[in-house]
């Protein structure tokens, strides 16, 4: 079915880009169309073109072919445009781009804990929560792009998609899914363990974070005494966040940033900071602590922490995973006489749904769908081993969200699949190393390499 188009209002970025503002309605649940909807927010992107003659309008109609960006997390929104880095490489190759949020996402019915307090207790909370994971994703951008090409020529209704990290995910979930509906795929450090459940994946991933841990204390060295100094004063005070508390876990959890360009530097930047308050003035100041809760991002995005470790789960419970793996190993426990306090890395545990004000209040929800095992099918390998799709990804040697071994894997079982393979690249290489990334994506795509 074809989503419905709600309101399209156009705007300019001046001598760049047109852009137009686009509102979808949507079916909640797929197979009861009925049951309500959802309202879908994205954003279409094409080159700003100021014609000769005035009167030959702006040319909004003109039927580019689409480019639809599918964004990590999950439970992140798109960014304007404008603060896209890569936005004028993709405009000069001829497409109109598509930053559509996903449900539940910047303004596509956004998931909070006031919005989720609608949908009644616990139990509703979570049935509610089931619907917002990859596969009524893609079934979503089924919809809109019905909805957009139903005037294109019947050959150029498919399009183009391209998703970094979680927005691989989805677009595996697509070529699953509906391939029919696709030119080509570009996936970003985004091919997703073909798992059941999130332990394997765990596994693997803390082996990347504790070689990360181990590069952060080799080139900050004297971080080793300031963190354990900054854990202890956690220990021992109530330290008050804008969005919560900071614990001993909560700061523990700033090695999520440990897997980006720049995120040594950023979290040796957190614990200077901190360190020279207490060392100084002996509590931690305020842009100390608005520093350390912008590092957070729970609260404004709690898809990311409810539904994070069902990203993975096919037919089985997730069990807080990666709290039970914390537990297990001794070298992530926070103990000031372990020869380094190490941080954790992209990982969800109970602790965040009490140190952060807005998770408290879902926390029911949250244990609720870590014992849910009637999570559908996300991929289908049988499909995937007799796809048609074009498919382009750039795969990170060190990635520490996206383990290598896991991406080889899927690599593998996906026909005709092409891969740009770096260990000169992070995870978020496509807004840090943007140039770098799309060049060898197009290269692959254009078949340039030899």
């Amino acid at each position: 079915m074809a989503a419905k188009l709600i309101d399209r209002k156009f705007h300019n970025v001046p001598g760049r880009l047109r852009v137009a503002e686009l509102f979808f309605d949507v079916p909640l649940n797929y197979t009861k169309p009925n049951e309500g909807t959802l309202r879908l927010f994205a954003r279409s992107v094409r080159r700003l073109v100021t014609p000769v003659e005035p009167n030959t309008g702006n040319n909004d109609d003109k039927q580019l072919p689409w480019l639809v960006y599918l964004q990590g997390g999950p439970g992140f929104g798109c960014r304007p445009p404008q603060e896209i880095g890569w936005i004028s490489t993709v405009l000069d190759k001829g497409y109109q781009v598509l930053f559509l949020d996903q449900r539940g996402t910047g303004l596509s019915s956004t998931i909070t804990a006031s919005t989720l307090a609608r949908q009644g207790n616990a139990v509703k909370q979570a049935e509610y929560l089931k619907h917002f994971r990859a596969d009524n994703i893609v079934r979503d951008c089924e919809a809109v792009r019905r909805c957009l090409t139903t005037d294109f020529p019947e050959d150029k209704r498919k399009w183009s998609v391209i998703g970094q990290s979680f927005g691989g995910f989805c677009i595996t979930s697509y070529l699953s899914m509906f391939p029919e509906g696709l030119s080509e795929a570009f996936i970003c450090g985004g091919l997703p363990p073909l798992v059941s459940d999130p332990d394997p994946v765990y596994a693997r991933t803390y082996e990347k974070v504790l070689e990360r841990n181990k590069a952060y204390y080799a080139k900050f060295p004297e971080d080793v005494d300031r963190v354990k100094q900054i854990v202890q004063y956690l220990k021992d005070n109530e330290v008050a966040l804008p969005s919560g508390k900071l614990s001993p876990e909560r700061f523990q959890q700033l090695g999520i940033a440990f897997g980006m360009h720049g995120g040594l530097d950023s979290i040796h930047d957190l614990v200077l900071r901190a360190w020279s308050d207490l060392d100084v003035l002996g509590f931690l100041t305020h842009p100390t602590l608005t520093s350390i809760d912008s590092h957070g991002g729970m609260d404004n995005n709690v898809i990311y922490a409810i539904l994070h470790e069902a990203i993975y789960c096919q037919g089985q419970a997730s069990n807080w995973s990666a709290d039970r793996y914390r537990a297990s190993n001794t070298n992530f426990h926070i103990d000031t006489t372990l020869p380094e306090i190490l941080f954790t890395g992209e990982m969800v545990y109970k602790d965040m749904f009490d140190s952060y004000t807005e998770l408290k209040q879902i926390k029911e929800a949250a244990d609720i769908l870590a014992s849910t095992n009637d999570w559908p099918q996300l991929y289908d390998e049988a499909q995937l081993a007799r796809n048609e799709v074009p498919v382009y990804a750039a795969t990170y040697l060190d990635d520490m969200y996206v383990h290598f071994d896991h991406a080889q894997n899927t690599a593998a079982k996906i026909k005709g699949i092409k891969q740009f393979i770096t260990n000169t690249m992070y995870h978020n290489a496509i807004r840090a190393k943007s140039d770098e990334v799309f060049q060898q994506l197009f290269a692959m795509r254009e078949d340039t390499i030899d």
